[in-house]
Parts: C-alpha cells; sequence; structure tokens
C-alpha cells in the first residue's frame, strides 16, 4: 500500500525562498507606491520656500526599501533566537517605529516644516504596516508565544 500520509504541516505551510522573496518586493513596491502618495499630498501643504526633506523618490524610495530589508533581518533574528518572539516583537516593532521618528521630527530644527515632519512619520508607519503582516505571512512565528 502506497504512503498517502502528507508532509509535516510547517514544511507544507513553509513559504519557499522564492515566495519570501516575491512578498518582499511587492511589500517595497505596495510601501514606495504608498509613500509617494503621502509625499504628493504633503507637498501641496508645505509653503512655497521651505525646505523639503525626504519628500523626493530618490530620498524615500532607498530608505524605504532599506529598512524593510532591515526589518526583515531583525523579524529573522528576533524569531529565530527570541524564545518568545511574538512578545519581543510586540515591543520591539512600536519601540523602532517610534524611534524611526527622532530624525522625522529633529528635521524641524534644519527648517522643515511641520507637514513635511508629519509626513515622513506617516511613512514609517505605513512601512512598518505593510511589512509586518507580509513577515508574519512568510517568516511565521509559530506557536511560540
Amino acid at each position: 500500500m502506497a504512503d498517502t500520509s502528507l508532509p509535516a504541516r510547517s514544511s507544507v505551510l513553509a513559504p519557499s525562498t522564492g515566495e519570501i522573496v516575491v512578498s518582499l518586493l511587492g511589500a517595497a513596491v505596495v510601501s514606495v507606491a504608498a509613500n509617494a502618495l503621502i509625499a504628493f499630498v504633503a507637498g501641496k501643504f508645505i509653503p512655497e520656500g521651505t525646505e523639503r526633506m525626504g519628500l523626493a523618490l530618490a530620498e524615500y524610495a532607498p530608505a524605504t526599501v532599506i529598512g524593510i530589508l532591515l526589518g526583515t533581518l531583525g523579524w529573522y533574528l528576533v524569531r529565530r533566537f527570541a524564545v518568545r518572539p511574538r512578545r519581543v516583537l510586540r515591543s520591539l516593532v512600536p519601540a523602532v517605529v517610534i524611534a524611526s521618528w527622532i530624525p522625522d521630527i529633529g528635521i524641524l530644527a534644519g527648517g522643515a516644516s511641520i507637514v513635511n515632519s508629519l509626513a515622513l512619520v506617516a511613512m514609517h508607519v505605513v512601512v512598518a504596516a505593510i511589512a509586518v503582516p507580509t513577515l508574519s505571512r512568510v517568516l511565521p512565528l509559530g506557536n511560540r508565544s
């Protein structure tokens, strides 16, 4: 009689490297598009002659991709080494997002407008809001809490 049993559940659900790469690429594209919309809208409210910082595609697109890659690395490391990765990430993700606002708020001292600053804050929140569900799907945390 032939063996009709299914492979272990984890191997059935585990995404391939290709699926992970495509998902992260998708998250990057959606994040850059959302950030483009934020930059466009913010640009309509920034007074002429006021310095704009970080709102050009050439500035935020690479930063968005790098942020997703660094977030993925952090997620992987927590997933790999933390005894309770969910608990760690529940605190770490918001802390990192809030820490990422420091330069966004700091640009006010450099002459940027409050709208510029808030747009950058929003960009960081959007990237996290897109990356976290993507990472949850492609690098699942398993049953550990």
